[in-house]
């Protein structure tokens, strides 16, 4: 892992994240007012809930998981915007909080005016983070379950595949909405930033799509 020096802001979105979620498992009125309620969104103009919603989550379990990836990936996405002049810090808090509007904005449209639909986590930015990981090495290894070792671009296809699958069977109270359009956001813009800031990155991308190892190197 590289010095913690090297990647502060993923540290403090933890933090945030975990002193947050904490609060609100504890505070059934904190959970109440923060987390995602798209027809209080549409009746009574709470838009901060797209993004208050991204710092609570369910229980301990799911915040460990979206912790532990972010702090996987995250790490990554932040130094390589920095290394590579594509905006450094600035560009992956906006990556993260655009990530947490635009993963939530299809449910959003689905469910405004569904009184008892609610929903929250940082899945969405997570899956933003863990996308942009993906566009600047393609071929990395990624365990599944800790154990199943593939690359990351194969991850990427067959999580899109899943986040699809699992949106129209439904019935497992996940917002797998948010997880496809987290995903797709965070490839996009990645994708947008190097075109904008560092055109010449795409050479040595394509360069490793040249030489594809379906389980990672």
């Amino acid at each position: 892992m590289n010095d913690v020096a090297n990647y502060p802001v993923t540290l403090a979105l933890i933090v945030v994240n975990v002193i947050i979620s904490l609060i609100a498992m504890n505070n059934q009125e904190v959970m109440s007012k923060t987390i995602m309620w798209p027809y209080g969104v549409k009746r009574h103009n709470q838009f901060y809930r797209f993004i208050t919603s991204g710092f609570i989550h369910a229980d301990y379990i799911h915040l460990f998981f979206n912790m532990f990836t972010l702090l996987f990936f995250g790490q990554v996405v932040e130094i390589y915007f920095s290394l590579y002049g594509l905006g450094g810090n600035i560009a992956y808090i906006v990556l993260y909080f655009l990530a947490l509007i635009a993963s939530d904005l299809p449910t959003y449209f689905k469910q405004k005016d569904n009184y008892n639909y609610h929903c929250l986590g940082a899945s969405g930015a997570v899956s933003a983070i863990v996308f942009a990981a993906v566009v600047f090495d393609p071929w990395g290894s990624i365990y599944l379950y800790g154990a199943i070792k593939i690359s990351a671009l194969v991850y990427a296809v067959l999580y899109i595949v899943y986040c699809v699958t699992m949106s129209k069977k439904g019935g497992d109270n996940i917002n797998h909405d948010a997880h496809l359009w987290g995903s797709l956001f965070g490839f996009g813009f990645t994708i947008a930033l190097i075109a904008a800031m560092q055109p010449a990155l795409f050479e040595s991308i394509l360069e490793q799509l040249k030489n594809p190892s379906l389980f990672g190197r």
